[in-house]
């Protein structure tokens, strides 16, 4: 028999012979799990900085609270007597009394669904001790006095994390689901969970690659099916145009401009989800770009490069492919906050490139940037600068274990719990394999990006320089549909409506449901989620912008096509791909998207 086969009982029966064998064999897992994670450490004699980050931020607030003996006093007296009222309930409960929960947690809160949290109590006073302890620990971080706002941020953000990841739910003995699972397969479930969670461990070579997908989607087989050519391509990127499905097309041709944290196909998912496909079918000529994923001998390319060999590159292909000079161009995301940057430069230099500006869930002000401002100071950003110019690159698992960190409950700790511990492959999901699919990022583009816009804010400010050119976002004159969703955790629907306000041009406004990807993933055809529409954008929060919207059921796609018609009307016979002076590199979605991280 294989070790690494799991002891199984067919009748699903507990066999503690079987039980001892899978366990010992999950022990093996775990430490090939252990040898991987130490494995990049052992010559570097160090562990990650953010583990030093979260105790010296912690340990500011253990000091308030610690450095008061009254204080320290209250503070126990207060936790123990929420114990005490638990354990005293709790008693009754199991004597047959009527007695109220102390504490009871949220209906959504998924963790909790399990019946046996209700019914049990065991389950049940474990999960009350959890809730009160959570509630209290944040308490510790609100109350604390003396704390500068970027510090409190910090101490928030990493006492969250420590909440939810001590959740009873995470751990065999204390959930009861898994628990069941481990006893009616006597330890299968926790073998396959090792197996899985060495493999990522693996795959992330050192860090925690977390599966929220299984593998049977294919980037050109199941996702990105588009029809269109690669029509041109550099070092750091691949132009792909489509093919047209309409007779006629509208004259002036849109560019996509995607970010290069993730790859351009969240853009381009199943055909009944894409962005690019309905597009194409409402007769727009579209270019997207694909950017390359770089490994270290990319590590040298600027923001600036960025910009010359991505958009202004673009700008140049289309023409020779269209004969069209301006295009209608579209960013997402930090795509859109490099757009901007690019409008600016050229208003700078008085070249007429783009007829209107679309940006999906993009920053061009950071001051109301969210939860991934925790990640930003100039010690964090000198930390993460040394550790790219030892590699030359940024690996994708750290950005993208970042943004799973902004809502762990969502994109962590369920993917915890159903791959390693009850040992099950997550199902296939698009937008999930999208999410997972993470790309590397050159160290010199990456430190100017995190300088000049997190940490120094220059862009809105009118002191970002690219080019040696002084970049002015109030010169920008073009029309602009800027798009921001309610439950953006990345860019803040406060964040994009007060970064309207920068440019020198009419903007409209438009806020979508849902979050950063979803929010801006909401085909017609389901039209899950509402947005709304007010004209004015001189409002100092979103919640007073909201009083004197419009609210309008549906996707949000049709009204932006309308705008964009709206400015040029104007049609012309479809134009074919890869003919001419422009001749196909080879079929869309190209090898660029499919380089693995």
């Amino acid at each position: 028999m294989n070790d690494s086969t799991p002891v199984s009982d067919t009748t699903k029966t507990f066999d503690p012979h079987a039980f001892a064998l899978n366990l010992a064999r999950a022990m093996e897992n775990t430490g090939k799990a252990l040898s991987a994670y130490l494995q990049p450490r052992t010559n570097a004699d160090r562990f990650p900085g953010e583990l030093g980050e979260m105790v010296k931020t912690l340990y500011l607030v253990a000091d308030y609270w610690l450095s008061d003996p009254k204080r320290t006093a209250d503070l126990q007296s207060k936790l123990g007597k929420t114990y005490l009222d638990v354990w005293a309930s709790s008693v009754k409960r199991l004597a047959g009394e009527e007695a109220e929960r102390v504490i009871s947690p949220d209906p959504r809160d998924k963790r909790f669904q399990d019946p046996q949290w209700q019914s049990s109590p065991f389950f049940e006073f474990v999960m009350q001790v959890y809730l009160l302890t959570a509630r209290w620990a944040k308490e510790l971080v609100r109350d604390a006095e003396g704390l500068d706002p970027h510090t409190r941020r910090k101490a928030e953000f990493y006492m969250e994390q420590i909440c939810n990841a001590i959740a009873p739910s995470n751990f065999v003995l204390t959930n009861p689901e898994v628990l069941r699972e481990t006893f009616a397969s006597s330890g299968e479930n926790l073998v396959r969970g090792m197996q899985m969670l060495a493999e990522d461990m693996v795959a992330g070579k050192g860090r925690l690659k977390i599966r929220q997908s299984s593998v049977g989607l294919d980037v050109g087989s199941h996702l990105a099916l588009t029809p269109g050519k690669v029509i041109f391509q550099n070092e750091i990127m691949q132009l792909i145009q489509y093919t047209p499905s309409t007779e006629t097309v509208l004259r002036t041709p849109l560019l996509i401009v995607p970010p290069w944290i993730n790859k351009y196909y969240i853009l381009d998912l199943k055909p009944e989800k894409s962005f690019i496909k309905w597009c194409v079918d409402q007769g727009l000529t579209v270019f997207v770009i694909s950017w390359v994923n770089p490994d270290a001998s990319l590590g040298e390319k600027t923001f600036e490069d960025y910009m010359k060999l991505g958009p202004l590159t673009a700008m140049d292909v289309i023409e020779k492919a269209t004969g069209e000079m301006k295009v209608h161009a579209l960013g997402y995301c930090v795509g859109g906050t490099l757009l901007s940057a690019t409008l600016a430069w050229l208003a700078e230099k008085r070249r007429v490139r783009v007829a209107s500006a679309s940006l999906l869930t993009t920053q061009v002000d950071f001051t109301n940037a969210g939860d991934l401002l925790v990640f930003v100071d100039e010690e964090q950003i000198s930390a993460i600068e040394e550790e790219m110019q030892q590699a030359g690159v940024l690996e994708g698992v750290r950005m993208s274990m970042a943004f799973n960190m902004l809502r762990s409950n969502d994109l962590i700790w369920p993917y915890v719990i159903n791959n390693y511990l009850k040992g099950k492959s997550p199902s296939s999901f698009d937008l999930l394999h999208w999410n997972s699919d993470s790309t590397r990022m050159p160290a010199a583009n990456h430190s100017y990006y995190l300088r000049n816009c997190y940490l120094e804010n220059r862009l809105s400010a009118g002191t970002m320089v690219l080019d040696n050119t002084i970049l002015d976002l109030s010169k920008v004159k073009i029309p602009i549909y800027n798009l921001a969703t309610r439950e953006d955790h990345i860019a803040p629907a406060q964040s994009v409506l007060y970064g309207s306000q920068f440019f020198g041009g009419p903007v409209r406004y438009v806020l979508a449901g849902s979050g950063h990807i979803a929010g801006v993933i909401n085909p017609p055809a389901t039209g899950k989620y509402p947005y709304w529409i007010n004209d004015n954008i001189n409002y100092p929060t979103v919640e007073d912008w909201l009083k004197d919207a419009r609210e309008h059921k549906g996707s949000w796609w049709p009204d932006w096509h309308a705008w964009l018609k709206a400015i040029d009307a104007e049609t012309v016979a479809a134009r074919p791909v890869g003919t001419g002076a422009l001749p196909a590199i080879e079929d869309a979605p190209g090898s660029y998207v499919r380089m693995r991280a």
